[in-house]
């Protein structure tokens, strides 16, 4: 596993070693002592979550505060998507900045997103399956989010805006200035 370092401290691409033979492929997609080992985390995920979105689906950005923060290790499993992570560690000097990344069933990159970030995605293809762990359980008290189109984080979504689909539980989410970390 090859472990790539984006902007922003703490969060990283995985690149996984696949194994083709005139079968198709095979590849580990998780191994706790591979991941601490490439990574220096000692990471405990205890939840395993999927979606099915179509294209132009967004969802997030999402994130949990407190004591339910979570860490997620996320990827694709049939698709494309724009993978997006918000820095929302105050005392980071990347506060309130992102990264992004092409995650897909081709390229099998995986994303890791500490706690203290936002997260979110866009699909690209015309439908994804989208799997992810997390290090904490979900806790609906605590789940947060702020607006994916909000001026102030300037997301290069890369899509037009009248063709992305939104819940409308995700357009109603509060500006970054007014959000809760």
């Amino acid at each position: 596993m090859n472990i790539v370092h984006t902007s922003i401290e703490g969060c990283f691409i995985l690149e996984p070693k696949i194994i083709n033979d005139g079968r198709g492929y095979f590849y580990e997609s998780y191994n706790k002592q591979t991941f601490k080992q490439v990574t220096g985390l000692d990471v405990d995920f205890v939840q395993d979550n999927q979606s099915f979105s179509s294209k132009g689906v967004l969802r997030g950005l999402h994130y949990q505060i407190g004591d339910a923060a979570q860490a997620k290790l996320v990827r694709v499993i049939h698709g494309e998507v724009l993978d997006v992570a918000v820095d929302l560690r105050a005392d980071s000097a990347t506060f309130g900045k992102y990264v992004s990344a092409i995650l897909s069933a081709d390229n099998k990159r995986q994303m890791f997103v500490p706690k203290g970030f936002a997260h979110g995605f866009l699909v690209l293809s015309d439908v994804a399956e989208f799997a992810y762990k997390c290090d904490n359980y979900y806790n609906r008290e605590q789940e947060r989010g702020i607006r994916y189109n909000d001026p102030a984080l300037s997301i290069d979504w890369g899509f037009a805006a009248e063709a992305v689909i939104v819940s409308e539980k995700d357009q109603l989410l509060p500006f970054f200035s007014e959000a809760e970390y």
